[in-house]
């Protein structure tokens, strides 16, 4: 569902590599389309395809496999008439809602323009493998694959390609291993990716490419009858998640706003411990040093309950409802403020009038949204893609049946963070520490509630704490006159 989109032809393929390096991809990869045993091979027909490019594998002749990205032809001109619509419907909103919506406009095009150039997104996977490389608590556990630059231009990006599970393919992930002890799954950490079948590559049929099917099925670790799987544990991969993610927000401030599960392959280790392969690095944020602490500091005081210091981080940020704007962060009604976009509705209508009067309540929350993006020129834009990040982590947790607590990972990265910080000098960082320890005794609290969940869910019960938290918020954006969409933020 991620990756199936129309694919292009192959001449309209080979007309964006010839427009971008002057040469035939025979010449540009070192590979044949006629067999040769001295040449790498490429598929013509691409593995996956989404709206903005496509993948074709490609083995080259050093035995080295790639994935090969090729923007689509027609993008350059698609977008622009996208961004242009969006524009539009973006200024109709405003005018006809009275809502600051326009604004946030030019910094949502500069981002999603970014999306279609490939040398930045090169730039943004070699910075990521660099943080995640120099982060002890990640670098065994997270892996980015390799940029061949030399392969790579605005619209070709050549990286390592990847044997590997989807994050929402669950029952691969957790049937038992068949494969032998001590070995990883194919392509990690060593183990070898066996090469295509000769006769295969011999037979290629040169005016046929849609019926090439070069690389070789590596399923070996599902056992013969095929019912294997990666022997690994769900919290484990979740875990792993929610600390990468942690980590971008509060430690790094950069932030890959992109995170659905096409971009997320799962490998198991020669140890067993699972492995998250992070690809697509086109859609990032910057978060700035200041920006980055305040929110660290605005999640830690969401789990303490400290409104004063949330109040005063949000009005910096030019937002009069600190309710409203906690509740969004959290995806969960926050219950620790004053409630008073709520309890504004509720005391203006009766019950019978909040069933039938649906008006005056989406007049309350238009109130809400113009009270969170009160100051146009204060309201950081970042918050508007590291939402979206949240709601997609948010629901790749909940379709997994919430094996983490979420929340409580978060809060304690946003805590830990104010200490690990480089930013910050020694005295803020040691003050901070001893603040950390005592946060650390607060999360018990977020524990409790987590595995009373769990026990619940082990007696039978459906839902999964995410689940009560999304109905919570659908509950809440009910009470306010609006519907929630489950699937706004997927992919």
């Amino acid at each position: 569902m991620f990756d199936d989109a129309p694919q292009n032809e192959w001449k309209d393929a080979e007309k964006v590599i010839l427009e971008d390096f002057g040469k035939t991809p025979e010449d540009l990869f070192g590979v044949s389309f006629t067999g040769d045993p001295g040449k790498g091979v490429m598929e013509r027909k691409a593995r996956a395809s989404a709206s903005v490019a496509q993948v074709h594998w490609a083995r080259l002749a050093n035995g080295e496999e790639v994935a090969i990205k090729i923007q689509k032809r027609e993008i350059a001109q698609q977008v622009g008439w996208d961004l242009w619509t969006f524009k539009v419907v973006t200024r109709i909103y405003t005018w006809l809602f009275d809502l600051p919506l326009y604004s946030l406009v030019p910094y949502i095009s500069e981002r999603l323009l970014l999306e279609t150039d490939f040398v930045n997104e090169a730039d943004n996977a070699e910075r990521m493998a660099k943080l995640v490389a120099g982060e002890a608590r990640l670098r065994d556990r997270v892996y980015i694959p390799k940029v061949y630059r030399e392969l790579s231009s605005k619209r070709i990006m050549t990286a390592e390609w990847i044997e590997g599970v989807r994050l929402w393919d669950k029952e691969t992930l957790t049937r038992p291993w068949h494969g032998r002890w001590r070995e990883g799954s194919p392509g990690c950490h060593g183990t070898p990716l066996n090469p295509p079948d000769r006769q295969a590559v011999a037979e290629i049929i040169r005016d046929d490419p849609s019926k090439e099917h070069l690389k070789p099925n590596r399923d070996w670790w599902k056992g013969h009858n095929g019912k294997g799987g990666l022997g690994l544990s769900l919290k484990d991969c979740m875990q792993t998640m929610v600390d990468l993610f942690s980590a971008q927000m509060f430690l790094w401030g950069w932030c890959h706003c992109d995170p659905h599960p096409g971009n997320i392959f799962i490998r198991r280790q020669p140890s067993g411990k699972p492995e998250l392969v992070l690809i697509d690095h086109g859609l990032y944020v910057h978060m700035e040093p200041e920006f980055r602490h305040q929110y660290s500091l605005f999640w830690k005081s969401l789990m303490t309950f400290d409104n004063k210091t949330i109040g005063d981080i949000v009005r910096t940020w030019g937002i009069n409802n600190p309710d409203v704007f906690a509740s969004a962060t959290l995806m969960r009604p926050y219950t620790g403020g004053d409630n008073s976009t709520s309890a504004g509705i509720k005391r203006t209508m009766s019950v019978k009038e909040q069933q039938k009067r649906h008006y005056e309540m989406q007049q309350q929350m238009r109130k809400g949204i113009r009270e969170v993006l009160g100051d146009e020129k204060k309201w950081p834009r970042e918050l508007i893609f590291i939402g979206r990040n949240m709601r997609i982590v948010q629901g790749n947790n909940q379709y997994l049946g919430a094996p983490v607590n979420r929340i409580k990972i978060m809060g304690s990265w946003a805590s830990r963070s104010l200490v690990d910080s480089p930013d910050l000098s020694y005295q803020e960082r040691l003050v901070n520490f001893g603040r950390h320890l005592l946060f650390k005794f607060v999360l018990f609290s977020s524990d409790v509630v987590f595995y009373s969940s769990k026990v619940a869910q082990f007696f039978g019960r459906k839902q999964n704490l995410e689940d009560d938290m999304e109905a919570s918020m659908k509950k809440v954006a009910g009470d306010m006159g609006f519907e929630l969409n489950h699937n706004v933020f997927e992919g």
